[in-house]
């Protein structure tokens, strides 16, 4: 089995402040993540090494925007996101 069928994926958006590093302007963003959630139970057709795998396996969000656009009109240059890209849920 692959990792997708251990989770439940949904687009997700969430806003954060975050400063343009070219105008040191700052701004609301809305970004999009995308949220594996870890399924109740797995499928029939499991063996024993993916019953291990899934008893492992943790809810998390990965983060799809990597570059955005700076909201000031003057600016509007675009500026890559720094900070963690994959955040565990539970």
């Amino acid at each position: 089995m692959e990792e997708r069928d251990f989770f439940e994926e949904r687009p997700e958006k969430k806003t954060a402040t975050l400063n343009c590093p070219h105008c040191q302007q700052s701004a609301e963003y809305e970004v999009t993540w995308l949220v594996r959630t870890k399924k109740r139970q797995l499928a029939g057709r499991a063996d024993e090494r993916d019953r291990a795998r899934f008893a492992k396996a943790r809810s998390y969000m990965v983060r799809k925007d990597d570059l955005l656009p700076c909201k000031n009109m003057r600016c509007r240059k675009r500026f890559e996101i720094s900070g963690q890209s994959v955040v565990f849920t539970d």
